[in-house]
Order: C-alpha cells, then structure tokens, then sequence
C-alpha cells in the first residue's frame, strides 16, 4: 500500500465483504458472523489498519469517552490512570486524557477534553476554584479525585487524608518519638486534611511537639525540607517526619543521608501514598498507602452510573475511602540522643 492511509474500504476489499460489514465488526455490534468477524479482523491485521476512533464518535449521538486531567509527572497519578484504564474498559468505555504541566493549565487542559466530546469528566487532584467546578458541572458530569469539592454539583472520591496522617503519628508515637515533623504540601490537593490530620493528632497527646517545615509534592521539595531540617540545632531535631507524599519524602531522606544522617537510626520518615518505588528494596519506605484500584474503581463507576443508568446529576456520589499504614525499614523506635561533653 506504500504510504497510502489503509481504510475500511481496503479491509473490506481484502476480506471480501461489505464496507458495512467492516463497520459492524469494529463497533462491536450485532450484524456479522463469527467467521466474517474473524476474517475483517484478519485482513485489518495483515493491512495493518487502525481504525479512527475520532472520527466514528463525530458520527455518534453518545461518543463513550470519559475525561481524565492528571498531572505530568506525579507518580501517583500514573498509578490512578492504570486502575482507571482497567475500569473504563471494564464499562465499554474508552480515556483521554490531557495533561497538565507548568505551562499548560488545568483549564486548558479541561477544554481538549470537552472539544473530544467527552461525555463525562475525571479530575486528579484538582486545582480549580469551587466555582470553576460548579461550572464545569453545569456542562458535562465531572468527578473529583483526591480533592475535596464543596457543592452537590461535583461528585468527589478521595482518600481519607486526616486518617492518613493521623495513621502516620500514632506509629511514630508508638516507636517513642514525641518531636515529629510535617513537611507539608503547601496548597497541593489534599495537603489542607492531611495538615488537619497532623495537627488533630499532635495534639491529642500533649507530650508530642508540632514542627511543619515546607515541602511538597515531589522530591525537590522533600529535598528542600531536608536542607531546613539539617538548619535546625541537632539538640532540637525532631527525631521523625511525616512526609506530604512519598516523593517529598524520598527527596528528604536522599538529602539527609548524604548529610551523614541515617534513616531511621537518626530520623524516621513516613511517606504517602505507596507509589511503586516505596516499595523498592533500597527504599523500602513507611507510607500511608492510597487504594490506587478503588479509587479509580469509584470514579469511573461515579461516571458510569449517571451517564448509563440515569442516575441524576444533581446528587453525584461522595466516597471517602480508609488508607492503610504500610510500616517497612524507614521507621525505627527512637534512639536516646547522647550528651554532648
């Protein structure tokens, strides 16, 4: 064929059907034999033929695309959109998605969405204003992921943050430290309940003394906090942290170590999150561990339920799911600090 585009016109030449028959077998519907179905799909694959998904939603009332905005280079994310792919395909479902990035913006990135047609719309850790949701809203069915949303208009599935943090310090308080740190996550999404979690479990124990250094959602900023935590007078270190997310706190314990500081013989660190390098053996991280899978589960199932079975708009789903404390070799109990001479 050299380089002309194959199309359904070549498939059905080469199988020696229809071109209506070619379309029956790629959308899935009934109308084609067992055997005919075998042979398009035997002479698309000998043609090399992909067909345009694009192009065959232009022509449909119902385009069966589900939205999905996340953020480049968070890895939690990526873990979210490899449940959300399992499930939207479970549903009969397809995803696009678009990206957002430090010159792309979460608006821009919501407006490809919604010029592919997509039916419904799934926003990872979100940043727009309330108000920008609620109009949203008002356009497409949206969910939100990871982030609160005030209203009824947006549904919302998250992770019970405040329970991940407050997880985090009762094990530290059980291994013996009573000064541990929060890097924080700034205005990231879901930094304001886990900054509440912190606190709220702080000071249920009046023995244990709050510290919040400024961190993040990636490792330059758990490398930052470390600089400052490596800034503060050894006598007055807090002797663990409670990291924002695991790669806040892969960042910190990177920096810490080179500073000749062991983890957790000097400092025992917690992430969030359980992306798949916290489990690496030279890691080996305690972290709070998101349910990646029922999250995305709830999500698409939010979509779902209102665009297939009508279920009505103006009440979408709020899911808070439990986390997990997941304890591996960052954290130990406290050590008695020697005295200086």
């Amino acid at each position: 064929m050299g380089r002309e585009r194959v199309t359904m016109e070549h498939v059905a030449a080469r199988a020696g059907v229809s071109r209506a028959l070619v379309s029956i077998v790629f959308r899935g519907v009934a109308g084609a034999s067992e055997a005919t179905r075998e042979r398009v799909l035997a002479a698309a694959r000998e043609l090399d033929y992909r067909p345009d998904t694009r192009a065959s939603r232009l022509g449909r009332s119902r385009t069966r695309t589900l939205g999905v905005t996340f953020r480049v280079g968070h890895a939690f994310h990526g873990d979210l959109l490899e449940s959300l792919y399992t499930q939207a395909d479970d549903a009969a479902y397809e995803l696009v998605l678009s990206g957002v990035t430090p010159s792309r913006s979460e608006e821009a990135a919501v407006e490809t969405l919604l010029a592919e047609r997509c039916e419904g719309i799934i926003l990872l850790g979100s940043s727009q204003t309330t108000t920008q949701l609620a109009h949203l809203a008002t356009r497409v069915p949206v969910v939100s992921v990871l982030r609160p949303a005030p209203g009824e208009e947006v549904g919302v599935v998250r992770t019970d943050d405040a329970a991940g943090l407050r997880l985090a310090v009762e094990h530290l308080r059980a291994l013996g430290h009573t000064r541990i740190a929060l890097l924080d996550g700034g205005r990231t999404a879901g930094a304001t309940e886990r900054r509440r979690g912190y606190r709220s479990a702080m000071r249920h124990s009046p023995a244990l003394a709050e510290v919040v250094l400024p961190g993040g959602p990636s490792e330059l900023e758990g490398a930052a906090a470390a600089s400052a935590f490596l800034d503060l007078d050894p006598r007055d270190r807090p002797t663990a942290v409670a990291a924002f997310n695991d790669r806040c706190a892969i960042g910190f314990i990177d920096v810490v170590r080179q500073a000749g500081t062991q983890v957790p013989r000097d400092v025992s660190v917690v992430g969030f999150d359980d992306i798949t390098e916290a489990g690496y053996p030279h890691v080996a991280l305690t972290t709070v561990r998101q349910d990646a899978d029922r999250l995305g589960a709830e999500a698409v199932r939010s979509l779902v339920d209102r665009l297939d079975h009508g279920a009505t708009a103006t009440t979408p789903g709020r899911i808070v799911i439990a986390p997990e404390l997941v304890v591996r070799a960052s954290t130990g109990a406290r050590k008695p600090r020697q005295a200086s001479s």
